[in-house]
C-alpha cells in the first residue's frame, strides 16, 4: 500500500508524517512509530508498513522536524565518519520532553482519522525513539495500551527528563527489548528502570538479546536478521493482546 504523508501542527512547528495502514479494509489500532537517530529513510518506512500490514494504522512522524529538511542518512556511511557531528545537531532539536509534546498533536490527529478504532493506541520506539515511546505512554496513561523499546538507550539517567521518572504513571503494557552489551543500557540502568516500573505496579517483561545495539534496523551495519525476526513476533504479539484481542 502507498503511504500517505500528512503535516501535523505541533506547539513547534509543522511535523511532516507518514501514515501506513493495511490493504484490508478498516479500521484499525493506532501505533505510534518514534523513530531512531537515523531519521526518515527508506528502512523506516518499510518497518513501518510491515506494522501497518499486520492490521495496524501506523503514524510516523518525522521528530527532527525543527532541524529541518535533511538526509535521507544511509546509516552504513553515517556510521563510517563522525556520527556525533553528522547526527548531534538533530538529535538536539528533539528529546524525551519535546515528544511528549509533539505526542498531544499526533493523538489528537489520529482521533480525526475514521480508520483508526477506538482511542487506545500502540507506540513502538527504537534506540532514542525508545525512551520517547516510553515518556509519552507516561505523559498520556489513558491513551496507551502498550509500549515496546527495542535497544532503547539512557532510560534512566541523571537528566531531569529520563523516563525513569514518570515511568510508574503507565498504564500500558511495557516491553523492553534490551541489546547485550549496549553501553547506552547497562545493566545497573536496566535494574533502575526496572525496579521504578515494579514499585509503580506496570505490567512489563524485559528480554536481553545476544545482539548489538541496533539489531532491529535492516540498514545497520549491526543489523542481525535472526534476533530482528524474533523481536518482531515480540512487537507483534504485544499488540495483538492489548489493542485487538483483549486491549
Amino acid at each position: 500500500m502507498p503511504n500517505e504523508q500528512v503535516t501535523i501542527r505541533t506547539r513547534d512547528g509543522n511535523c511532516p508524517c507518514h501514515v501506513m495502514i493495511p490493504a484490508s479494509d478498516g479500521p484499525w489500532p493506532g501505533v505510534i512509530f518514534y523513530m531512531d537517530a537515523g531519521g526518515i529513510r527508506p528502512a523506516v518506512l518499510d518497518m513501518a508498513q510491515r506494522l501497518a500490514d499486520d492490521g495496524y494504522a501506523v503514524l510516523l512522524p518525522d521528530l527532527f522536524y525543527r532541524y529541518g529538511p535533511y538526509g535521507p542518512f544511509v546509516p552504513k556511511e553515517v556510521f563510517a565518519g563522525d556520527v556525533r557531528a553528522i547526527l548531534g545537531p538533530l538529535m538536539a532539536t528533539t528529546g524525551n520532553d519535546k515528544a511528549v509534546e509533539d505526542t498531544e498533536a499526533l493523538l489528537a490527529y489520529l482521533d480525526t482519522r475514521d480508520d483508526v478504532a477506538g482511542r487506545k493506541v500502540g507506540a513502538v520506539g527504537f534506540c532514542m525513539g525508545g525512551g520517547m515511546a516510553f515518556a509519552a505512554a507516561a505523559a498520556y496513561p489513558d491513551r496507551f495500551a502498550a509500549v515496546a523499546s527495542f535497544h532503547g538507550g539512557n532510560l534512566a539517567t541523571d537528566a531531569p527528563t529520563s523516563p525513569h521518572l514518570v515511568a510508574p504513571k503507565i498504564k500500558a503494557e511495557v516491553y523492553i527489548a534490551a541489546a547485550e552489551n549496549d553501553g547506552s543500557y547497562p545493566p545497573e540502568m536496566a535494574e533502575q528502570f526496572e525496579k521504578v516500573l515494579a514499585q509503580g505496579g506496570v505490567r512489563y517483561s524485559t528480554e536481553a538479546y545476544p545482539a548489538a545495539h541496533g539489531w532491529m534496523k535492516p540498514d545497520f551495519p549491526v543489523y542481525d536478521h535472526a534476533a530482528a525476526e524474533r523481536g518482531w513476533v515480540a512487537m507483534l504479539a504485544l499488540f495483538a493482546r492489548n489493542l485487538r484481542h483483549g486491549g
